[in-house]
């Protein structure tokens, strides 16, 4: 493992005009609940404007139920009525003046709906919601046509420039494609022909009572990635379909979300899905756009320029960098900041009702409360600790014009995400550290490396107000031998100063404790100059060829069993793996077992000594063997500075890890960073 990482290099110029970078990139649909919150439409509004003057050129909004049955949620976003159309016009002229077009996602959930009844084909539950489906009847499909056709009807009043129809990701079309979920035997189920049938009346009908100038995109499952879905020929017979009903452009999904692949998370290469969109592409004779873990000015190019898609669809990176386009376009690719795929503050918000922002950006869908604006008083603020949340809060407060002087006493900047970013796949955690770091130099903050902010140095610096974000520590469990030459730190092991054994067992299993785990089970990155994306795609069981259905291999997944014996272990009786991020979670959980990690809980720890790890598991002792016993048991807050300084008389500001240790939490640690940095 090379501890020396380079930062990625962004600023390489792009080759592709204004002109046609600005055209091609869509910003994608993203479900963010901003209308649950109050003054929602207020906040939409503002949300898309920001990414319009950012450079985009056409923007998807959040899916729009046709209708009620087809709400994701009680209260969802739903249009299908003339009364909301002023809320509709406000966002649409907001959109227009600021440059971009924007279209209306339809989407109907299906059997999605997180209702007390919902409906679907046919009485099918899905594995990610408990309720079992209502069969539409005949009458009830008809009507749902005329509802699609009603919604596009007022989203052209409305001001929208198009549609985008919702077929893909295992909605309520793709349920009716999929002879997984469709077991009807009338005209609406039964053969392929029968099957596709919905999407192409819902089009057929959509083109007919729009204008011609009215966009008219559908969504397709590029590739469904469950079982009993459609093969690959499948698929382009549906795409062909779709063009010849009328459909504009055909934008591309992947998988659905019950599929048991990752599509989307951090551990999916870049550009891993292309093969897929760019098989429609050579299919058909409309624009194709491709999606799915594209976050980089470089990727987006790459894409366009070897034909894997006419058009790009940007979601999450609009989130985490509203100016993505422009600072790409003036050659500041340096400049983004770049979406980490972390999922946390986005997916995982929604799977818990909550409004969407961005671990890296926590201004996003709050941007009609925060401006950034320069500062009334220019101040000299220290900031105690190089790691997210000072890094983050330093570079804001520069940049809002204070005089800011950064302390680390390491030799590097980073703290706690020097050591994500050795984990497998959380490589896009060096982008944080890029962009961090050049937004430090670019608001000019004086950094002391190997300092010691003590009170000599404060008092010398006369500074107005500090900021401690000097961030965590291991916490050393009280266990017998807990000082054994076998015992290391997580720290210890991600940074190379200890190498582990062959035998590892593993005390803690939050997010430390399973990264650990994946760091050490996983093979190495360029293991037999393998390419990233092919062995993604072998490990996960995924046929590019798409012969099968869902694209799923016949082989299923081969992931590389461990190398090493490793037991995770967890005094709580709590099922492993509960702390995990939602949407990330169990993909995490997956890979370890293929590859033959064990997990061991509802335990305590009685001693260690040379022959490994002793615990206590119901009434009896019991041995796990290892040679490497690696504490991931929690955090204890670094806050020894903090009672030096208080005879300064100062304000003194905490934030991140020294403010609350807990599970390492980057989302909170920026968040408290950046919303001490806006107002300070």
């Amino acid at each position: 493992m090379n501890h020396n990482t380079p930062f990625p290099n962004l600023a390489a110029p792009l080759q592709l005009k204004h002109n046609e970078l600005k055209n091609r990139v869509i910003m994608g649909s993203m479900h963010t609940r901003l209308e649950t919150l109050p003054n929602g439409n207020a906040r939409l509004a503002k949300f898309y404007t920001e990414r319009a003057r950012g450079g985009v050129g056409l923007i998807i909004t959040g899916g729009h139920s046709p209708n009620e049955q087809g709400l994701l949620e009680p209260d969802g976003p739903i249009l299908n009525n003339k009364e909301q159309l002023k809320e509709h016009r406000e966002i649409t002229s907001a959109v227009h003046e600021a440059g971009a077009k924007i279209c209306l996602q339809i989407l109907h959930g299906g059997r999605y709906a997180r209702l007390p009844e919902n409906v679907a084909p046919s009485p099918i539950r899905s594995p990610i919601n408990p309720v079992t489906p209502r069969e539409l009847t005949v009458e009830e499909v008809d009507q749902t046509i005329s509802d699609f056709v009603n919604c596009a009807r007022l989203a052209e009043e409305a001001g929208y420039d198009g549609v985008e129809i919702m077929g893909s990701e295992g909605y309520l079309i793709n349920q009716f494609t999929a002879a997984r979920t469709n077991r009807r035997d009338d005209k609406w189920g039964g053969s392929l022909e029968n099957r596709h049938r919905l999407p192409n009346e819902i089009i057929r009908a959509v083109r007919k009572e729009t204008s011609p100038k009215f966009i008219v995109m559908y969504r397709i499952s590029s590739l469904e990635l469950v079982d009993n879905s459609a093969t690959g020929e499948e698929i382009i017979s549906l795409a062909k379909d779709v063009e010849h009903a009328g459909a504009d452009i055909i934008s591309t999904g992947v998988g659905w979300h019950e599929a048991r692949i990752p599509t989307i998370a951090y551990m999916v290469p870049r550009g891993a899905w292309t093969f897929a969109p760019r098989r429609i592409k050579d299919a058909v004779s409309i624009p194709v756009v491709a999606s799915n873990r594209l976050n980089t000015p470089a990727t987006v190019e790459k894409i366009l320029s070897d034909g894997d898609g006419d058009l790009v669809y940007l979601a999450r990176p609009f989130l985490a960098d509203p100016e993505f386009v422009n600072k790409a376009l003036d050659n500041r690719a340096d400049d983004i900041n770049v979406c980490i795929g972390c999922n946390q503050a986005c997916l995982d918000f929604i799977f818990r009702a909550k409004a969407a922002t961005c671990l890296v950006n926590p201004r996003a869908g709050s941007e009609l409360e925060i401006e950034i604006t320069k500062a009334e008083h220019k101040k000299r603020i220290a900031v105690i600790g190089g790691g997210a949340a000072g890094m983050a809060a330093a570079s804001l407060a520069a940049e809002r014009g204070h005089d800011v002087t950064l302390y680390e006493t390491s030799d590097r900047l980073g703290g706690q995400i020097l050591l994500a970013r050795e984990v497998p796949g959380k490589e896009e955690f060096n982008e944080m550290l890029r962009y961090y770091m050049r937004q430090l130099d670019t608001h000019n903050v004086n950094i002391q490396m190997n300092t010691r902010a003590d009170l000599k140095t404060i008092e010398t610096g006369k500074f107005d107000e500090i900021i401690i974000a000097s961030g965590v520590h291991p916490r050393h469990p009280d266990i017998e031998g807990i000082d054994h030459p076998s015992v290391a730190t997580y720290p210890d092991i991600l940074s190379g100063r200890k190498r582990a054994g062959d035998k590892i067992a593993i005390i803690g299993m939050g997010g430390i404790g399973f990264d650990m785990a994946e760091f050490l089970a996983a093979p190495a990155i360029n293991e037999n100059g393998a390419d990233p994306i092919e062995r993604f795609l072998n490990e996960w069981g995924v046929d590019r060829g798409l012969s099968a259905p869902g694209g799923l291999s016949p082989d299923g997944p081969k992931h590389t069993p461990s190398a090493r014996d490793i037991t995770l272990l967890q005094r709580s009786a709590t099922k492993p793996g509960r702390s995990l991020g939602v949407t990330t979670g169990w993909a995490l959980m997956a890979s370890l077992k293929m590859r033959g990690v064990k997990f061991a809980n509802d335990l305590t720890y009685d001693h260690i000594d040379d022959d490994g790890l002793h615990i206590n598991r119901d009434g009896k002792l019991e041995l796990i063997p290892a040679d490497t016993i690696i504490v991931c048991a929690g955090q204890e807050s670094e806050r020894s500075i903090i009672n030096e300084l208080k005879s300064l008389r100062l304000p003194i500001h905490i934030i991140g890890g020294a403010k609350e240790a807990g599970e390492l939490d980057a989302l909170r640690a920026i968040s408290e960073a950046f919303h001490l940095a806006a107002k300070i």
